[in-house]
């Protein structure tokens, strides 16, 4: 008997980057169905409401079945990780690492989700060399603090970026503080 293998590549994304789509476009050759968790986490102080962060990852995701890569939906969720990934029926979560500042932290992440459920195995993808730099945290502040934002997103991310970064700079007036 076959079973479907479900991966789970879980993050806020936001905004989603190049070396978010590199990692999805990666991950979805390792399982025969990945699901993108968009987390809510409002404690992160997102830019983009979930609504948002979901839109934009969908649309990334269309992209790439007109490339042919499928078997890949998004969701969104506020609870914890592994209760997500059990609901999907999930036994593999899906990091990328990008540094091995990254490493720590998703070393540590991925023991106490292996103690939460010792049933879902934690997979890192190396970041590729030309992503590696980029992190939504770096795209945030060059366009806050109006760089161009173009070479680390897609360019259907750029307009409800600029979008978001006029709103977030209009109720901050007088605050140049990122």
């Amino acid at each position: 008997m076959n079973k479907t293998r479900i991966g789970v590549y879980p993050g806020t994304f936001d905004p989603i980057t190049n070396g978010h789509n590199d990692i999805i476009r990666r991950a979805a050759r390792v399982v025969d169905k990945l699901v993108i968790g968009v987390a809510a986490n409002a404690g992160k102080g997102p830019l983009l409401t979930v609504d948002e962060r979901v839109d934009m990852v969908r649309a990334e995701v269309a992209e790439f079945a007109g490339n042919g890569i499928s078997g890949i939906e998004v969701q969104s969720f506020d609870n914890l990780l592994m209760h997500f990934a059990q609901g999907l029926g999930a036994g593999v979560i899906i990091r990328g690492l990008r540094a091995v500042s990254d490493f720590e932290y998703e070393f540590q992440m991925a023991g106490m989700n292996g103690r939460l459920d010792p049933g879902i195995e934690t997979i890192f993808l190396m970041a590729s060399d030309r992503h590696q730099f980029i992190s939504s945290r770096f795209v945030k502040e060059i366009g806050l603090l109006g760089g161009d934002v173009a070479p680390f997103v897609s360019p259907r991310v750029v307009p409800r970026l600029v979008k978001a970064f006029e709103r977030q700079r209009g109720g901050e007036a007088g605050d140049d503080r990122v």
